[in-house]
């Protein structure tokens, strides 16, 4: 009884973290469908100006804005391959979210 308690608890816990963490990083209508900066590091300046304005103020203030300018971007390649990773996982994750709700809706078979 304790396994098939725990593992549908951990079911519930995973489907939890993975739907929060999505709709509340890359679900949001600004970054929809995926936040790349995840992958490369790099934010426009006007995204972060109102992402991040009072960091960025810091920054002014210090002199240093120039110290976290991009000297150069990501591939295209690199940028095609991180972007398939993360649309590869994205569906990975929403496909067995809707797996997990099917099995609880559905009895799970216990």
């Amino acid at each position: 009884v304790a396994t098939i308690v725990h593992s549908d608890e951990a079911l519930l816990a995973t489907g939890f973290i993975f739907s929060v963490h999505f709709f509340n990083t890359h679900g949001r209508p600004e970054k929809f469908p995926m936040d790349f900066v995840i992958f490369n590091g790099q934010i426009a300046k006007e995204e972060m100006l109102e992402e991040r304005g009072d960091q960025w103020k810091r920054y002014e203030e210090e002199g240093i804005t120039e110290q976290f300018a991009c000297k150069r971007t990501s591939g295209v390649i690199y940028d095609f391959l991180v972007k398939g990773f993360g649309f590869t996982a994205l569906f990975i994750g929403l496909g067995l979210l809707l797996l997990m709700i099917l099995a609880f809706l559905g009895g799970g078979g216990h």
